[in-house]
């Protein structure tokens, strides 16, 4: 095991389902030390996926508890860290690069970093983010854009999971943030990325995104809809996060249009376009509306569903509404926690690597 610090870091970061690859220029070197001092890189070692009392990491890391209380507080607050409190007690985990590190650098994330980021994302974390072949986000559209008879679970149902959360919190996009920063970003809005119960506490409480309500975080998802926005969040049953992806910026989104990938590397496609032949008129709002380019205009329109997101951007913006959503007959459904999200995940990427450890 190397001495450095910041090697050691890069390797204990690598073992999340989503790693943080060794790069032969030493990128993954430079952004870990635009974000931890050689002291934080050493105790962030000591954490782990589960949560934890303090005083468990102290053991570990052979320091007081008062101590790594303070420091791992400090790093709570420059996003370095994990940290929420139950019965008046501070809980602490690993975060990985992402989601963690990378979205965590919201409000300090400047023109070099983002530059660092970039480079990275094309140098090596394209390909990890995809590496298992099983999507690490799941697409859900409105509720509105959803054919009436079809039978919903409740966390096919967006709004219905947003208004059922117990705290939300919303922040910028870290992708289009980070895009603007290098030159190449988009119009689209920026505040929209969502959090909710744990995760949101995590962005209130350390300054990385503001509280609000279950009715404004639904006006976010329809103001971002209208905008042409995909509706994506982890992809696990409960409702942790949403993001609202541009096919510009967003780092999944950009394998599928910049780098022509299969959807499913990045995307867990739930609902499908259909087109209602009688009332369709072939305007082609919903060509351009599309994403990612499934649907083509010659008569009709039609959608290649092996493409399609299943977002309802098109159905949004349909002036005969002669397009709606319906369930996949074989979808995959997502993972009953992100923990086995999280497993799935690594074995995929050890089954694709035949068998063995990157």
């Amino acid at each position: 095991m190397s001495d450095d610090p910041y090697r050691q870091l890069q390797e204990f970061l690598d073992q999340f389902p989503l790693g943080f690859p060794r790069t032969a220029s030493g990128i993954e070197m430079e952004i870990l030390k635009r974000l931890f001092t050689e002291e934080e890189a050493r105790i962030a070692v000591f954490l782990t996926p589960a949560l934890e009392q303090a005083s468990q990491i102290a053991e570990r890391a052979g320091l007081q508890e008062k101590d790594i209380e303070s420091r791992l507080d400090a790093m709570a607050r420059k996003g370095l860290v994990f940290r929420i409190r139950r019965s008046g007690k501070a809980l602490y985990r690993a975060a990985p690069f992402m989601i963690g590190l990378y979205e965590y650098s919201v409000k300090k994330i400047d023109k070099e970093l983002a530059a660092l980021f970039q480079a990275y994302y094309e140098t090596a974390y394209l390909q990890e983010l995809g590496a298992s072949d099983v999507p690490g986000f799941k697409v859900l559209p409105v509720e509105e854009n959803i054919d009436g008879g079809t039978v919903l679970l409740p966390f096919h149902k967006l709004k219905e999971s947003i208004r059922s959360a117990r705290k939300i919190a919303v922040a910028d996009c870290v992708c289009r943030k980070e895009a603007r920063l290098a030159g190449h970003g988009c119009s689209h809005p920026i505040e929209t990325c969502l959090s909710f119960g744990a995760a949101a506490e995590y962005y209130i409480e350390n300054g990385m995104g503001r509280e609000i309500t279950a009715d404004e975080a639904v006006r976010i998802v329809e103001e971002a809809d209208k905008a042409g926005l995909v509706h994506a969040g982890a992809n696990a049953k409960h409702l942790s996060n949403i993001c609202n992806c541009c096919p510009c910026c967003c780092a999944s989104m950009k394998g599928i249009t910049k780098k022509g990938h299969d959807r499913h590397k990045y995307l867990n496609a739930l609902f499908e376009a259909v087109v209602n032949d009688q009332a369709c008129v072939a305007c082609g709002l919903c060509a351009e509306r599309c994403p990612v380019g499934a649907i083509e205009v010659r008569d009709l329109a039609e959608v290649d569903r092996q493409k399609c997101l299943g977002c309802g951007l098109c159905a949004t913006e349909c002036p005969s509404r002669a397009i709606s959503l319906r369930l996949r007959e074989d979808r995959e459904e997502p993972f009953e926690r992100a923990l086995d999200l999280g497993v799935a995940i690594l074995e995929g990427k050890r089954r694709r690597a035949g068998g063995t450890e990157r």
